[in-house]
């Protein structure tokens, strides 16, 4: 677990960021796990004296928390009838961070093992919360490990929500391309105990949010050594010392450049203070993702089974992505025709009873005037469309 002191920066950033919110969730609970060190950090609201009917759970991108969602809560807990979880997935946010291991030796087994280290964590939560099925929205990673969570445990979903999801297209380079053994040197558990009060602010000299850009097509060749070498960006920031905050600011300064001075220096310390912890749940990444951030068994290649499993009568899914999103709204829009054809084919046959009660679906949305995170960039547009979102699962039939 981490130090007193980094708990006490962690507490403190994550403070900040929470007085953004403009109501007072229940925050801070963390929900053990079996194992050694394994618990879920969670954020909910409840709307008092109603009935919960429905859940929507919400998860974040690699490297972030959920704190990133702080623009949205309020809106979210509008919708009469519905609990809001958010949930800093394992190894990451302020949830616990057990060692990240992988046993198995082959390519398809280091994948599977990679995402199974997430996704039971979150089935064995939802079971000890007594969650039926739940709505899951996931961002970016989350995305992706939402996805891989509703292909391996059917019939626990009323909707996916995929925000900006990543490992969707298919890359036949990162699909034959080495999976990197995790290394045994000091980066991997590196642990700086630095002062809490050594926050840097944002750079004023960064240029307005870039975060609509596109990767190079090409990946540097540093980036492809440290990638392959399984070291995670963060323990170079772990590694820096009193600098970390100032090489966050590279970053921060960048995507959120556009908002309010508060906002971005509270979300700056609030990255920091997840940057700096012990590695664990960020050594996946390298087993997931090849260089230039193509999955090693893309989603596309299984989006097809999602909701026809063991029965399952579909599930709907919408896809989500900023108008300056860097993530290919192309993958998106080409799941969502196999979601269909696959939803069709299935109907062949069935009574108009059956297809009147089938939830197979999917859409694309695009966000204007949003990149990545497009639900900080253009929080009323995303958070408009996900309550219509929420309503459509109020509409159907389970």
């Amino acid at each position: 677990m981490a130090t007193a002191t980094e708990q006490r920066a962690m507490v403190n950033a994550g403070s900040k960021l929470s007085q953004l919110f403009p109501l007072s969730p229940k925050e801070g609970w963390t929900q053990w796990l079996g194992g050694k060190d394994r618990a879920l950090n969670e954020f909910s609201i409840e709307r008092v004296g109603e009935e919960v009917e429905h859940n929507l759970v919400m998860l974040h991108g690699y490297g972030a928390g959920l704190g990133f969602f702080y623009k949205n809560y309020e809106s979210l807990s509008r919708r009469p009838g519905w609990k809001l979880y958010a949930l800093d997935m394992l190894g990451m946010g302020r949830s616990s961070r057990p060692p990240f291991r992988i046993q198995a030796k082959d390519r398809q087994g280091k994948v599977t093992e990679a995402e199974n280290w997430f996704i039971d964590a979150l089935e064995e939560w939802r079971v000890k919360k007594g969650i039926g099925r739940m709505t899951l929205l996931g961002h970016s990673m989350g995305g992706y490990m939402a996805t891989a969570y509703a292909l391996k445990y059917p019939n626990s979903l009323e909707k996916l929500i995929l925000v900006s999801p990543v490992g969707i297209p298919e890359d036949p380079s990162a699909m034959k391309s080495e999976i990197p053994e995790l290394p045994a040197n000091p980066l991997r558990d590196q642990n700086i105990s630095l002062d809490s009060s050594a926050d840097i602010s944002p750079s004023s000299a960064q240029q307005p949010n870039d975060n609509s850009l596109r990767p190079p097509r090409q990946t540097p060749k540093w980036l492809v050594h440290l990638w392959e070498a399984n070291i995670s960006p963060f323990s170079i920031i772990r590694m820096a010392g009193p600098l970390g905050p100032r090489l966050t600011s590279g970053w921060t300064s960048r995507v959120f450049a556009h908002l309010p001075q508060n906002e971005a220096l509270a979300l700056h310390d609030y990255s920091y203070s997840l940057f700096r912890q012990r590695g664990s749940g960020e050594y996946a990444l390298a087993h997931i993702l090849a260089p230039g951030a193509f999955a090693r068994d893309p989603l596309i290649n299984r989006i097809h089974k999602l909701g026809r499993q063991e029965g399952e009568k579909g599930v709907p899914v919408t896809f989500m992505y900023g108008d300056r999103d860097w993530m290919d709204v192309n993958g998106g829009r080409a799941a969502e025709k196999i979601i269909k054809a696959e939803s069709a084919k299935a109907l062949v046959g069935k009574s108009d009873d059956e297809k009147r009660k089938d939830n197979g679906d999917a859409k694309v949305v695009v966000i204007e005037k949003a990149g990545h995170h497009l639900y900080i960039d253009n929080p009323e547009r995303f958070n408009r469309v996900l309550d219509e979102e929420l309503q459509d699962v109020e509409r159907r039939q389970w």
